[in-house]
């Protein structure tokens, strides 16, 4: 399903209505529908656009944030309104379990910051945002983290799909594998990094029955 749809974007520009609506669409249904490729598609219309300097592309942009926000914040109205329907799909099993327990050990650990960092983490969208509705988190708080956190997906994934673009000018194909390569380094590096800090963490944990020494 990606690599279609990844084809037809490359073929669309900023005078395509199917443009804004995949923009704002794919963003705002991917929290709950796991299937749906929304980063692959606003790389592939950064791809897509590179080269051009139509302010139209702004509005590109825009789209894909305000889709995201509207995700985020439908989560956690779904968690917060049927959560423990919810809860039994999506934290099924062992490891449902232990998605959503870490994902309410983050919040109360790194709170707003948690849900912004996310954004960026395959699967942590989707257990924290619902794991705020869940739990109840404050929305003042919720809100203002969610919009944050999607302008700057955007922004990034579509200043990789055209820097991409701009790369491979004349075989549009290369440079969304180039984009989408870029952005599964970031990815793994960012998750390797949250592993190691994790690990960092257990490591500096005393053993039990040991007493912390003190000079």
């Amino acid at each position: 399903m990606s690599s279609s749809l990844s084809a037809a974007l490359l073929h669309l520009n900023v005078s395509s209505a199917l443009s804004y609506l995949i923009a704002f669409g794919l963003p705002a249904l991917d929290a709950l529908i796991f299937v749906l490729p929304a980063e692959t598609a606003v790389i592939a219309l950064g791809v897509a656009t590179a080269g051009s300097t139509d302010p139209r592309i702004g509005l590109l942009v825009v789209l894909a944030a305000a889709g995201a926000f509207a995700g985020d914040n439908g989560a956690y109205l779904l968690g917060r309104r049927l959560g423990p329907v919810v809860g039994k799909r999506v934290f099924a099993g062992d490891r449902g379990a232990r998605r959503r327990s870490w994902a309410e050990r983050s919040l109360s650990r790194f709170g707003a910051a948690i849900i912004i960092v996310c954004r960026f983490i395959p699967g942590g969208r989707t257990a924290v945002t619902l794991t705020c509705g869940m739990i109840g988190y404050p929305l003042r708080q919720f809100v203002p983290a969610t919009a944050v956190a999607g302008v700057l997906w955007a922004s990034y994934a579509f200043f990789i799909g055209r820097l991409g673009g701009t790369a491979f000018s004349d075989n549009p194909w290369a440079g969304l594998l180039l984009a989408l390569g870029l952005v599964s380094l970031i990815t793994v590096l960012i998750e390797a990094g949250r592993r190691y800090w994790q690990w960092r963490r257990r490591s500096a944990r005393p053993e039990p029955g040991q007493r912390a020494v003190v000079n």
